[in-house]
C-alpha cells in the first residue's frame, strides 16, 4: 500500500488521504469498520487520477457519496474508498447543472430560491445527486428520471462521456450505471418555473409527511426493501408480525416496517441477519420475495 499512498500524495493534499478510516463516519447507518485507505476527491480531474492509480496498482476501489443507501461490513474495506466531494451548482434557463457530490436538499433549496419547481420531492431524501441518479431515487410519486436531462460520467475505459437520460434505462430504483461501470461526475436537470411560496409550501408538506411516517430519529439507510410489484414492503412486513423485531441493535422500525434502523451499536451482521429473517418470514407467510434496496460495500 505504500506505493499507492506515494502516488496519492503526488496528486492530493495530505488532508485528502486517510488511513484506516472508520466507514461508519460516512454512512447514514453509522455502521462499518475501517477503510484501508479513504481519499477525498475535491475536483473532477482528481477522480480520474485516483482511479488510474488504483487500476495501475491493481487495488480495488469503491465510490462513496453521502452514504445514505449503504451498509459497510464490520471488518471494513480492504481497498480504496473514494469519497466524492464535488458539489458545484449552476443555473441557467430553468436548467440546473450540478456536480455529483451535491446534497439533494441543497439542490432543492437553490431551485426554490430561483422559483423552480419539480424537485420538491427530493428535499428530504438524504444523499447526493450522484447516488440519486445511480438508483433513480424518488419519493411521493416523483423520481429523478422525471427531471434528468443528462449526466457526465467516467466510463469503464476511463473516458469522460455525456449520456442522455434516455440512455440510462432508469427504472424503479435502477439504472444501467452500475452494470456499465459508470462513475457519475455531474447531472443536468430541467425544472419548471413556479412560485416560491407554493414550492416551499409543498416542500414543507412532504417533509412533514416524512417526519410523521418515517423513523428519522434513528440511523438507517432509508427504505430497506424495494417495493414488490402489487404490494408494499412495509405492509407485508407489518402483516407478518415483524414490527419491532430485533437482532442485536438492528430493529424493524415500529413506526414504518419498511425501515431497518440502528437503535444503538448495530453491526453489519445484525442488519444482514435481520434482513434475511424478514425476507424469510414474508416469503413463508405470503409467498413474496423481498429484495433489499441497500447496497453493501464489498
Amino acid at each position: 500500500m505504500n506505493a499507492i499512498l506515494k502516488q496519492f500524495r503526488a496528486i492530493l493534499k495530505e488532508n485528502q488521504i486517510k488511513i484506516n478510516e472508520p466507514i461508519k463516519n460516512y454512512t447514514t447507518f453509522k455502521i462499518g469498520g475501517p477503510a484501508k485507505v479513504l481519499v477525498v476527491a475535491e475536483k473532477i480531474d482528481e477522480i480520474s487520477k485516483i482511479i488510474n492509480v488504483c487500476k495501475k496498482e491493481n487495488v480495488k476501489y469503491y465510490i462513496l457519496g453521502r452514504g445514505s443507501n449503504l451498509l459497510a461490513k464490520d471488518e471494513g474495506y480492504d481497498g480504496v474508498l473514494i469519497l466524492i466531494n464535488i458539489s458545484k451548482i449552476e443555473i441557467a434557463n430553468n436548467i440546473i447543472t450540478v456536480e455529483a457530490g451535491a446534497k439533494l436538499s441543497r439542490i432543492a433549496q437553490i431551485a426554490s430560491e430561483n422559483n423552480l419547481s419539480g424537485f420538491e420531492f427530493a428535499h428530504g431524501i438524504p444523499g447526493s445527486i450522484g447516488g440519486a441518479v445511480v438508483m433513480n431515487a424518488g419519493a411521493y410519486g416523483d423520481e429523478i428520471k422525471d427531471v434528468l436531462l443528462s449526466i457526465e460520467a467516467i466510463n469503464a475505459q476511463g473516458k469522460q462521456v455525456t449520456l442522455q437520460s434516455s440512455e440510462l434505462n432508469l427504472g424503479y430504483r435502477t439504472s444501467i450505471i452500475p452494470k456499465e461501470g459508470l462513475i457519475v461526475l455531474s447531472a443536468t436537470i430541467k425544472l419548471n418555473p413556479g412560485n416560491r411560496e407554493d414550492i416551499e409550501k409543498k416542500t414543507r408538506e412532504l417533509n412533514q409527511q416524512r417526519r410523521d411516517k418515517q423513523p428519522l430519529n434513528y440511523p438507517s439507510a432509508g427504505s430497506t426493501f424495494k417495493r414488490p410489484e402489487g404490494y408494499f414492503a412495509g405492509k407485508l412486513i407489518s402483516d407478518a408480525g415483524l414490527a419491532g423485531l430485533r437482532i442485536g441493535d438492528a430493529q424493524v422500525s415500529e413506526k414504518h416496517c419498511g425501515f431497518i434502523v440502528n437503535v444503538g451499536s448495530a453491526t453489519y451482521q445484525d442488519v444482514n441477519s435481520l434482513i434475511e429473517k424478514v425476507k424469510y418470514e414474508v416469503f413463508r407467510q405470503f409467498g413474496v420475495m423481498l429484495e433489499s434496496e441497500v447496497k453493501v460495500i464489498e
